[in-house]
Order: C-alpha cells, then structure tokens, then sequence
C-alpha cells in the first residue's frame, strides 16, 4: 500500500506543525467522546438514584471496580496495539500497519469470549469478594451479570476506536459515542419509566447502546478505503507482531488490572460504612471520572503524538509534545477541579436527593479533588513512556504507588489510627503524589542516561 493515500484519508500526522495545535486538535474530539462514553454508567447512576433508591445507585457503584479490572486488561491490549500502529504510520510502513490491524481485531474476537466467560461466572465470588451488603449484593448481581453477557460490544468499539486515534482520527468515534449515549439516555427513561424494569434496565440499555456502537465502528473499519481498513478475509493474527503488541500492551494491562483489583479494596473498606457512604462515594468517582477526561484524553494524544514520532525518528519533537501535553493537562483539570469543587453540593445532588449521601459525596469530592493535578503528570508521563515502547517502568511505578502504598496506608490508617470515612477516601490522593514522586525521579533519570526507546 503506497504512502499517498496519507492525503487523502481522515488520518492525522502528528510528525509535523505546530505541537499545540496537534495535542489540542487531537485531544478535544477524545475528551468530547470520553464525556459521552461516561455518559453510559453517569446516567445509569442518575436514572438508578433516582428512579429507583440509594441500595440500586451504591449496586451500580460498587460494581465499577470490577467491570475495570477486566477491561482495563483488555485496554492494556489495545494500548500496545495503537503504539504499534501509531510507529508503523509514522514510519510510513503500511503493510505492517495494515497486518497490525488484521491481528488486533482478530484477537479481539478471542478476548471476547473469554472476557465474557470469566465476567458472569465471576459476578457472585467477586462481590462477596469485596463485602458487598446484603442490601445491595442482589441488585450488584443482577446488574454486572447482564453488563457482562454484553461486554463484547464495549469491547469492540474500544479497540475499533483505539486503531482509529493510533493513526490520528478521533472524530469519527465521537459520532459514534454521541450516537449512542443518546441512544442510552433514551433507552434508560424507557425501561425504567416506563417500563419498570428496574436495575435490569439500566443494564440492557447501557449494553444495547454499546454493541451499536460496535457495529457502527466495524462498518466504519469494513467499509473504509482507508490505510487501516478491516480486511475480513485477512483476519488472522500474526503471532510475531502479536509479541510485539503484548511487550508494549502486556504491562500497562497487568498495571490496570492489578491496580483495579486493589482498588476493590478501598471499595471494601468504603463498604463497612454502609449504603449511604456506598452511595456517596459512587456519586464521588462518576464525578472524579469527568474530572480525569482532560488528562485521560491528553494521556491518549501523548501516546500517539509520540509513538508516530518515535517512527519517524523525531525523538526531540517527542519530549516536546510530552512536556506540552502535561502542561496543558494541568491547566484543564485545575479549571474543571475547581468549577465542581465550587458547585460540590449541586453536582452531588444530580445523583441522589438523600442527605445522608449528599454528605458523604461532598465530603470526598471537596477533600479528593485538586490532588488530582498530580494524576495529570503521571497520566501523560506513563502515555509517552508507552509511546516509546516502554511499558515497564510506568507499570512498576504504578504498581509501587497505586497498590502497595495505598493499601499498606489503608492498612495503618483503619487499624492504628482512625477508620472513618475521611482517611479511607484519602487512599487515593496518597496514590497519587506517590506516583508523581516516583515518576518525576524516573523523568530526571532518564534525562541524564537517555530515553529508553523500543522502535518496532
């Protein structure tokens, strides 16, 4: 396949022009799509809270955590496979880009199966797992067990997506989320309603949306005339280019989930205090997820700014989009973090009208919140690093600071100094600093030995 159907196509080039520009224009479509893609459980959690009663909303939340620990696995996957993808663009080699694509999605069909298997056999053991209540374990059941039957189309669109961004298009799954999270929206009032249906039907209507916005992306991907297009007669996987996906992709997936699995910890710690601090704390995390888009999004145009650069043998121009990104993702976050800090009680109140949770959604967003522009720096910094082809020291870091060190704080503060709900929130800030401590220790290192850089 020839290098001139670059011009022509909806791709974008990050090798090139002004950095800003190309982080910015990149970012915006992600972060839209990501506000929409928060949009599925946001209001699942309204609707619940709502419509239903504060047992169903602290069901839904407390069933966050291991929803994540599965996907963020699979995105561990699709990280690996857009820093492949992303390199073989910048270099211009686009019959190993066009391979890349063939056996991302081919393995994506295996993950899921298997994800779908392990996601409801799992249900019960995993809430028991995490002390679920008795109030709220039925409901948590019975949504995470429909949510998973259609786990597949999450899926799907995600990697779809994550081939589209590796070569600079990040408008088009936009459409696609906005699409479906009306589709959502409208399905939700529906069955709970107007039909009654309860907890089940914030379920179907989050997994309905979600398989079409799978079936959009590979009509998108089947269809296109495009350097990435799908190829079903092609669909196979190459097990060399697989190795190379999972030597980027494996870490940052063995991070998530491990990171993820820990965090059902703090979830078992929130737990002890009951539904309502169950339920306050939900409402908490959906608003610390909006809070995190900026960076998360800027994270994603870090990865690809990079790994298209590192291709094409720009590793100056790569420092410089990570520094600009990291820049700018702080003065986002610090903007949106102080605007819902400000507006805490009204923000928590969309959620649930129950004092009792109001209180303790409050209590953790005003404490939790502007510790996030910390995150900012480890998101952007771990992003480059996986751009370069380094997924192993922010996997370690990650590690070290999100799982050992937030659970031996967990530890100490409930066993030896006091178990309220306060220190138990803190869990995550001391996460954080933690990892920008040692993420900031591992930048000054490299820039005195030198970026370790893996080009495929």
């Amino acid at each position: 396949m020839s290098t001139a159907g670059l011009k022509k196509s909806r791709t974008r080039d990050m090798t090139s022009g002004s950095i800003v520009q190309q982080i910015i224009m990149f970012s915006l479509p992600l972060m839209l799509g990501n506000i929409f893609q928060m949009l599925y459980n946001t209001v699942d959690s309204i609707v619940v809270g709502n419509f239903v009663g504060k047992e169903a909303l602290a069901a839904v939340g407390s069933t966050t955590m291991i929803v994540n620990m599965l996907v963020f696995f699979f995105n561990g996957f699709s990280i690996g496979a857009c820093v492949i993808i992303g390199q073989y663009f910048g270099a211009r080699d686009m019959e190993k880009l066009h391979k890349s694509v063939e056996t991302t999605m081919a393995v994506t069909f295996v993950f899921c199966a298997v994800m779908t298997a392990i996601g409801v056999l799992g249900v019960r053991p995993m809430l028991r797992f995490m002390s679920t209540p008795d109030d709220v374990f039925e409901d948590a059941t019975t949504y995470l067990t429909i949510y998973f039957w259609g786990i597949s189309g999450l899926l799907i669109y995600n990697m779809g997506s994550g081939i589209l961004r590796a070569v600079g298009d990040t408008t088009r799954p936009l459409a696609f989320l906005i699409i479906t999270s009306i589709l959502n929206i409208i399905l939700d009032l529906l069955f709970v309603v107007g039909f009654h249906m309860g907890i089940e039907g914030v379920a179907y209507a989050t997994i309905l949306a979600q398989f079409v916005s799978a079936v959009l992306t590979l009509v998108l991907l089947t269809r296109s005339k495009d350097i990435y297009r799908l190829s079903w007669k092609d669909l196979s996987i190459d097990f060399k280019l697989l190795g190379r996906i999972f030597a980027v992709g494996l870490p940052a997936g063995i991070q998530s989930v491990i990171t993820a699995f820990s965090n059902i910890f703090v979830q078992s710690y929130v737990n002890f205090f009951g539904s309502s601090c169950m339920a306050g704390w939900s409402c908490y995390n959906k608003l610390d997820s909006f809070i995190m888009l900026p960076m998360q999004s800027m994270a994603m145009a870090a990865t690809t700014f990079v790994s298209q650069n590192i291709g094409a043998g720009q590793e100056k121009r790569a420092d410089r989009g990570t520094y600009t990104t990291i820049g700018l993702s702080v003065l986002t976050t610090a903007f949106i973090a102080l605007v819902l800090v400000i507006f805490a009680r009204p923000a928590i109140r969309l959620f649930s009208k129950d004092e009792s949770v109001i209180s303790f959604g409050v209590l953790f967003l005003r404490w939790n919140t502007f510790f996030l522009l910390f995150n900012c720096v480890n998101h952007v910094l771990a992003a480059a690093l996986r751009g370069r082809g380094d997924s192993k020291a922010p996997m370690v870091i990650m590690l070290i600071a999100f799982v050992a060190i937030r659970q031996v704080y967990l530890f100490i503060v409930t066993h030896y100094i006091s178990n309220t709900p306060l220190l138990v929130g803190l869990g995550y800030p001391v996460g954080w600093v933690s990892c920008f401590i040692l993420e900031v220790s591992y930048l000054i290192y490299r820039m005195k030995r030198g970026w370790k850089t893996v080009k495929v």
